[in-house]
């Protein structure tokens, strides 16, 4: 039983190259949905894509679209595979996760929309890495040398985010009001 339970799941779910995305993506039959920060969404994204957040997207919002293939893309691949196995018991289709994301979509010459207006959230990120680097060295040259700690915290919060593509001051900076 466990072993058809296993099947059936990898059945429903796969990962295919920007390519293939390209030569098999019906926007009149499939639905693709992007599963970036809304700001993120926002600065640059596929024309027949729909935003649902990988903190916000369920199975049932997904389904809500009616087709029985839901592309699933982000930036680069990873949180699109995130979003697919944390939907894939409760959408009723099949889940197909673009590797390579929104990035090789774009390198194929595939048709997108950009808001120039939107920082992107990468861009957010450094700025208030700088920031808060510079504000524990002057706080600890000027008030109190235990400051530097803030600069060797976010140092080690930006070494953790290399390693394990995962960046906590990004996903705090995604729950800010003008990245809504």
């Amino acid at each position: 039983m466990h072993q058809q339970t296993m099947t059936q799941q990898t059945m429903t779910q796969q990962t295919i190259s920007a390519q293939q995305f390209q030569q098999q993506f019906n926007s009149a039959n499939d639905t693709l949905i992007d599963v970036r920060a809304a700001a993120e969404y926002r600065e640059i994204h596929l024309v027949d894509a729909t935003n649902l957040p990988l903190d916000q997207i369920t199975g049932e919002q997904a389904a809500t679209h009616n087709s029985e293939r839901c592309y699933l893309i982000c930036k680069a691949g990873k949180r699109a595979a995130m979003a697919a196995e944390k939907i894939a018991a409760s959408y009723p289709g099949e889940l197909i996760v673009v590797e390579g994301g929104t990035d090789a979509c774009v390198e194929l010459g595939m048709d997108c929309q950009r808001d120039k207006g939107v920082m992107s959230l990468e861009r957010q990120v450094r700025i208030a890495a700088g920031a808060l680097v510079l504000l524990g060295v002057v706080l600890s040259l000027t008030v109190h040398s235990g400051f530097i700690a803030l600069s060797a915290f976010v140092g080690a919060g930006l070494v953790f985010a290399g390693i394990t593509d995962t960046c906590g001051m990004g996903l705090l900076l995604t729950k800010m009001p003008w990245n809504r």
